[in-house]
This record gives structure tokens, sequence and C-alpha cells, in this order.
């Protein structure tokens, strides 16, 4: 059964605050899907743009007049996105990085892991933080604080839709899987976004980099037999490796003493499985219809944008809604449809970008 499926039964309330609906009767579906998305954390209310443009009146209709022909000022169709360039291991001293260029919007993403403590709430798994920095170069908006502001509104945004909710259910990356001795030490992975240049579409373009990054992240395997103790050893060599998280054996020692023997593999190596790593496909209505991948000009138009993530399955990991018009039930289950769908396409363009740059790495 589906977090929609269970939504459908779920009891609503008289208004949702900040959606701009007036009050509504308990038995209409706005009430019954909404709040229960609220209520598992899949809408994160920020507000971001990643530029104001001034345009003229003319441009306005052109703008306008070519979305309701479905012939976007770009050629593009309203479910269209632009061409997507990527490239992979930008950042050697990073365990994986990569660069994502969606038109003139441009973003480099890197991933980076270090041995910490995990949480007393949660002894079992590992950290993941994500961080987002515009540059003010990007963007006239991002300088000051304005690009503080949208800084941090991206990374929670990110957070939300890509990491599951506060227990780690959903999570494209298992948290369990990064613990090496549990409730003593984990792997803590950190994701490290630069906005270099915006031309609109900033949290898809991120969605993408992260998710390619991750997917050439080295990751490592623990063979632990007696994990009372840790030296710090294991600490440096591992923080020290430029190449990727190394397999880790830590045995006690033969005198059953507070020693412990560590053996850091130099060269067995593993990937984490990222394939229920989501994207996110956000839907911008102008008008009357709704677009994918809006340009800067195309944003400064729009009466509101939703935010989906999607990952492999179809499964919806997370929801967020910016823009201060309110959207009928109908089309928000209908742009929910429509980014499943269109979710397909970005994945394969990016399982068919990670797959041609393991062969060139094969081939190197």
């Amino acid at each position: 059964m589906t977090w929609l499926d269970l939504a459908l039964n779920h009891k609503g309330m008289d208004r949702i605050k900040g959606i701009g609906a007036p009050p509504i009767p308990k038995w209409s579906l706005l009430t019954r899907v909404l709040p229960f998305a609220f209520s598992c954390n899949l809408f994160c209310a920020f507000y971001f743009c990643a530029g104001m443009v001034g345009l003229s009146l003319g441009e306005k209709h052109f703008i306008q007049g070519g979305i309701a022909q479905d012939l976007r000022s770009d050629g593009r169709k309203r479910l269209t996105y632009r061409p997507l360039y990527v490239e992979t291991g930008v950042i050697p001293q990073a365990n994986g990085s990569a660069r994502v260029r969606i038109g003139a919007t441009e973003v480099v993403s890197s991933v980076k892991a270090e041995l910490g403590k995990p949480g007393s709430l949660q002894p079992d798994k590992g950290r993941v933080t994500i961080y987002v920095d515009c540059s003010p170069t990007a963007a006239p908006m991002f300088e000051g604080r304005g690009g503080d502001e949208l800084s941090t509104d991206l990374s929670v945004a990110l957070q939300r839709c890509l990491l599951g909710g506060k227990s780690g259910a959903g999570a494209g990356i298992d948290l369990s899987s990064l613990i090496v001795v549990e409730g003593k030490i984990c792997w803590d992975l950190y994701i490290d976004c630069l906005v270099i240049s915006s031309d609109g579409n900033l949290l898809d373009t991120l969605g993408a980099a992260i998710k390619l990054a991750a997917s050439f992240l080295i990751s490592f395997v623990t063979d632990m037999r007696n994990s009372n103790n840790i030296i710090l050893i294991l600490f440096l060599k591992a923080a020290l490796s430029n190449t990727g998280i190394p397999r880790v054996h830590v045995a006690a020692g033969a005198s059953g003493d507070d020693n412990t023997e560590v053996d850091i593999s130099d060269e067995e190596f593993l990937q984490f499985d990222t394939s229920d790593i989501p994207v996110i496909v956000t839907l911008t209505k102008i008008g009357r219809h709704y677009i994918v991948d809006a340009t800067s000009e195309e944003e400064s138009e729009m009466n509101s944008a939703v935010s989906i993530s999607v990952n492999r399955k179809g499964h919806i990991c997370g929801l967020t809604k910016r823009g201060g018009a309110g959207l009928d039930p109908s089309i928000i289950l209908d742009m929910i449809s429509v980014a499943k769908h269109v979710s397909e396409q970005l994945i394969n363009k990016l399982d068919s970008e990670i797959a041609a740059a393991e062969a060139g790495e094969e081939e190197s």
C-alpha cells in the first residue's frame, strides 16, 4: 500500500495552513492527502527563487502564450528538459564527485567520508549531511544574505527529499551500512554542493548531481570479530585516504587485552548501492499549464511550483511546494503522475551517463 492509498483513508483538517486555500470540508481530498503528507515530513515549507528576472509586458505574454501552445521560448515542449551534461570525478580529494549542467544551470557536488561516532538515539546508523553553497557570481540574488538564505533552504529541501525521515526510513543510502562498530564508530558522509551558475531549476540539478556523486562513492566492507576497542590508526589511515574508503578488519588481540588488531586493505573497495536514491522533478505552474525544467525567466512568471522526488521504483520519496498560489487537488495528483513519467526518462539518462563513465574508467 502506497502513502497515497493511506492518505485517502486519513482524516483531514478544516484548513491547511500555508497552501493558500480557503476552509474546505473534511471529506475533501485535499484535507485527506496534504495533512498526511505533512505528518510524514513530505512537505518542506520553503520559498526560494533562483533570481528575479525583469521582463517587459511583451516578454511575459510571449512566455505565457508559448507555454499555452506547448512551444516554449527555447523551442521545447512543456515536459521536455534542456540538454543535460555530466562530468564525474571532478574533485580528486573527494570520495565521489560530479558536475552537472542543465542548460545554463551548473552545479558541482562532492561526497567526503569521515569516521565519527553514531548518535545515541541511532547507534546502529551512520549519518549523511547535505550542504549547499550558492556562489555570489551565479546570480545577483545570491550576494549577501540572499545567498545564505537560499543555501539553507536548498540544503533543507534536499535533506528532506533525498534522505527520508528522521529515522532514516526511505533514505537512498542504507544508513545502517555506514556502521563500523555499533554505538562506537561509523562513517559520516558529507555531501557538499556548489551552485556555479543559475538559470532556473536548481533543485532538480542539485538532486541529479548528488545522485551521480554518490554513485561513484567508493565504499567499504567491514569485517569485525571483536569490536570493543578501536585504535586511532584506524581513523588516521581512513581519513588520509584520497582514493576511497578501504576495507576494514577489526579483531581482538590474541592476548585478549585492550589492544586491537587493525587491518586496513589498500586494494579492496566496494561501491554503495545508490539505485534507490531518487531524482527530483519540479513542475512549475504558469497560467493553466505546468512545465518541467523552468528557466529563470519562466520561474519569474510562475504561480506556484511543486518539486517531487521519485525513486527508480516509482515511489514518492518527498514533495515540496513553493509559491503563494493554491493548487487544486486534482492538479496535484496529476503532477505526481507526470513526475513519475518524467522521472523515468531522467533516471535513464543518468544511468547512461554512469555507465559511460564506468566504461571510460575500465578502458583507462
